[in-house]
């Protein structure tokens, strides 16, 4: 019984007591749960595109913007901190247009502001590893670097090899373009090598150089045969960076059941995009509902340790209603709490999946150490490129 100076309560009144205590705490689970279980698992995002934002608004003059507090965008270091990231991934889109132009340049001044970024912000530090991710302070937000199309390598291992030592660490095969070596699943808008296998000679010594290297393989935007094919040649764990699920909508970047059982046979990832265009497939009322949907598919498909965040935010015209801006990770985690998912699944999406995929594509890196660098070179017929030059000792 509870006990004062002036009266013993009834039994039945403490019960009632403990039961209101009981409803109370509940309901504050209900609303804490899912910011405590941020903050003790801080997430890692796969694809933000706010590079190419920099790019298009600013020139890349960080001199003219404040990134704590910027509006322009839906991210800044401020939201970010809110939402309790803890690694991002800053995507380098290099839009298909720059194929056979000037990719490699726009590829290493995307690098420079990233890096830039890094060195300006006490928030934010560039990492180039899975331990670098783990070792960084709670305080601060880890920065890796992915490059989103092959066509930023110009069908050279020698400039992939270059974007590594950079600090690159996966590179997304395809964009919206084929290349001279891989297929996309998104090509209507680009002509270029229409007839590109789905992976040549050539992209099957990318897939080899990038396991050797320790980049990741990221194959959102190929094509099902693309993928199949190197879900079949790689040695390491490969991701989709910003995706979903075909069965639920069937746009052709989303991953179809049969290449979701060759992931988990990968023992790969799939980052789910909160882009409504490939979450809802256009519709004009998306809600966190339809992202969870996607989570829950691949979950009862091939169990939730295959599964990460890639939400592609700056990267989208449109977001679901309740996911605006990176401010707002904690609704979607909040909304599968409700869906009945655990506490120790939640883990594994917000970090723990992408963790042990990046571990693994680094073993097998160790494990090839004492492999010399790839000197394959494509076909030049392949690449039909008027600016390519090549180099020949002088005549005379």
């Amino acid at each position: 019984m509870l006990v004062n100076s002036k009266r013993v309560l009834p039994k039945s009144l403490l019960q009632l007591l403990l039961l209101l205590f009981d409803v109370l705490h509940s309901c504050r689970s209900d609303n804490e749960r899912a910011i405590e279980l941020m903050q003790e698992t801080r997430l890692i995002d796969g694809h933000n595109d706010l590079p190419l934002k920099l790019r298009w608004l600013y020139s890349n003059r960080l001199s003219k913007v404040d990134l704590r507090t910027l509006d322009t965008t839906v991210t800044n270091i401020n939201k970010l901190q809110a939402s309790h990231v803890g690694a991002q991934f800053w995507t380098l889109y290099i839009l298909c247009d720059a194929q056979n132009k000037d990719a490699v340049r726009l590829t290493l001044e995307q690098i420079d502001v990233v890096k830039r970024m890094c060195e300006a912000y006490d928030e934010l530090e560039l990492v180039t590893s899975a331990q670098g991710i783990a070792d960084t302070a709670s305080n601060k937000i880890a920065c890796l670097i992915g490059v989103e199309g092959g066509h930023a390598i110009d069908s050279s291992l020698a400039t992939l090899r270059m974007y590594y030592a950079l600090g690159v660490r996966y590179l997304t095969l395809t964009a919206f373009c084929n290349t001279p070596w891989a297929q996309t699943a998104t090509h209507k808008d680009h002509t270029l090598y229409l007839d590109a296998e789905p992976l040549a000679a050539f992209g099957t010594e990318v897939v080899k150089e990038m396991n050797r290297l320790g980049m990741i393989i990221d194959l959102t935007h190929a094509s099902q045969a693309t993928a199949m094919a190197v879900l079949q040649l790689s040695k390491a764990p490969v991701i989709f960076s910003h995706t979903g699920a075909h069965a639920i909508c069937n746009d052709p970047r989303n991953v179809p059941d049969n290449i979701l059982q060759r992931l988990k046979e990968n023992k790969g990832i799939l980052m789910v995009s909160f882009d409504k265009r490939n979450i809802a497939c256009g519709e004009n009322q998306a809600t966190i509902s339809a992202v969870a949907d996607h989570f829950d598919h691949i979950k009862t498909t091939i169990g939730s340790g295959y599964i990460g965040i890639g939400a592609e935010y700056d990267g989208m015209n449109e977001h679901p209603e309740g996911l605006e801006d990176v401010s707002k990770y904690p609704a979607l985690i909040q909304t599968l709490l409700d869906r009945g998912w655990s506490e120790e699944e939640l883990r594994g999406i917000l970090r723990e999946n992408f963790l042990r995929v990046f571990r693994a594509v680094e073993q097998v890196r160790d494990a090839q150490a004492s492999q010399p660098a790839n000197e394959e070179q494509i076909d030049l017929e392949r690449v039909a490129n008027a600016c390519r030059l090549v180099l020949k000792p002088p005549v005379g």
